[in-house]
């Protein structure tokens, strides 16, 4: 496969950019290899500098679930910027995307956009804080919330420590009252609250997809529900990739759960930067104008987000029976591999919900972060490269979700499998 031109401004690209990305894991630094440029894409398919296609399962990291460049989307976006690309100013389609966001989760009764999800995470926490008068925050170890300094964190040697800073330039006094909870463990959530009477706020994906798909156990998060509603505590849901993907009313909907904040990303901007956090109605009238809580944003509402926004939401809502589809492909897609996986002794199992899933190469169920931890990191770096050989994208980390669109149809669903067949082949 021929990726001269991609070599090229990759070269370019680390004289001007640290690593030469905007974002670390674009850097392909944990599967040993070098970065694609991508020229464009359309559907299910992205298409880089040398003329290399590839199927692509990042999907942007989850923001996109009708396929690239919709059609539709495309002549929304473009009328948007034809009327303005910001303006700074409140205007009516900001009304209209709020609306449909709060109809389709009714835990969210007041809400604030801001450009990225790891803004909304940001505020929820200083929501939460102001809202409590606490300052203390439980998060789960393998749970991505942002780069929000006081959530880059990890545990210590036991599960109910205070936080140490997982990157340089996060101030230790900051850290410490970020306290680190095992996914899936409701005894290490309650061993923090018996001993620390601080606690603002758990933060929490509903379904983890930072360290690849991990899905909620039993009454995992009902237990957490009742535990926080016990001890006075909030309860955030980060569904910045779960929200209008594994469902219209996000994880929420389907766990049975009413978190006092929510924060949301990806989707609701159609491909665009976007975020927001919402909530009670008494908890986000403590938000500045109406409260003493901070936050504001130059581009927050920004109008060509707004309407890709409210076009992709209004299609999934009038298109329901998409999430059918979608988790129809990723059912028959688990099935396939895991049978070929097994023909060909290779250990793997596949974590799955609608629209995303994780193919781990591991014995093992994965269920929490040390199991997902304990998977084969070299076995997926073969992996990762025999599929770019293949014309498949997934993501350059074992520890991420892979993303299923509404492009993504039967011919993709039969290349797929088509190519972890000879992938495995070739591994045995």
């Amino acid at each position: 496969m021929n990726k001269e031109k991609s070599k090229i401004f990759f070269d370019k690209a680390k004289k001007m950019m640290p690593g030469g990305v905007n974002s670390p894991v674009r850097a392909f630094i944990s599967v040993n290899d070098n970065p694609f440029f991508v020229k464009r894409a359309k559907g299910a398919y992205i298409y880089d500098v040398d003329g290399n296609s590839y199927l692509d399962y990042v999907a942007s990291w989850g923001a996109i679930i009708l396929g690239h460049a919709d059609s539709g989307l495309i002549k929304e976006v473009i009328d948007a910027l034809e009327n303005g690309t910001s303006f700074g100013a409140c205007h009516p389609n900001e009304i209209e995307l709020a609306k449909l966001i709060t109809d389709a989760f009714p835990s969210i009764e007041l809400l604030r956009l801001t450009s990225s999800g790891t803004e909304a995470t940001m505020s929820a926490i200083r929501l939460a804080r102001g809202y409590t008068g606490k300052n203390g925050v439980i998060k789960f170890r393998g749970c991505y919330h942002g780069h929000v300094d006081s959530l880059l964190v990890k545990a210590g040697s036991g599960l109910a420590t205070f936080g140490v800073p997982d990157s340089k330039g996060v101030p230790y006094d900051l850290a410490k009252h970020t306290h680190i909870a095992e996914f899936n463990h409701i005894d290490s959530v309650m061993r923090i609250v018996e001993k620390n009477k601080d606690i603002a706020c758990v933060i929490v994906e509903p379904i983890m997809g930072n360290v690849g798909v991990v899905l909620p156990e039993s009454n995992f998060l009902k237990d957490l529900e009742v535990l926080c509603r016990n001890a006075g505590i909030m309860i955030i849901f980060d569904e910045v990739i779960t929200g209008f993907r594994v469902a219209f009313g996000g994880a929420q909907h389907i766990y049975n759960i009413d978190p006092d904040i929510t924060c949301m990303g990806k989707i609701i901007g159609g491909g665009f930067p976007i975020g927001l956090y919402g909530g009670k109605q008494k908890i986000m009238e403590c938000v500045s104008p109406l409260g003493d809580v901070y936050q504001a944003g130059t581009l927050s509402g920004n109008p060509v987000a707004v309407r890709a926004g409210i076009y992709v939401i209004n299609y999934l809502k009038n298109n329901l029976h998409i999430y059918d589809n979608i988790a129809d492909y990723g059912i028959k897609l688990k099935k396939a591999v895991c049978d070929i996986a097994r023909d060909c002794g290779i250990p793997y199992v596949v974590n799955n919900i609608t629209g995303m899933f994780t193919g781990f190469f591991s014995d093992n169920p994965v269920n929490d972060y040390d199991s997902a931890m304990s998977s084969n990191r070299k076995l997926y770096e073969k992996f990762f490269k025999i599929m770019i050989e293949e014309g498949l994208s997934f993501a350059p980390s074992p520890f991420e979700a892979s993303f299923i669109t509404l492009s993504h149809g039967n011919d993709e669903l039969l290349k797929t499998i088509d190519a972890y067949k000879r992938m495995f082949k070739r591994l045995q």
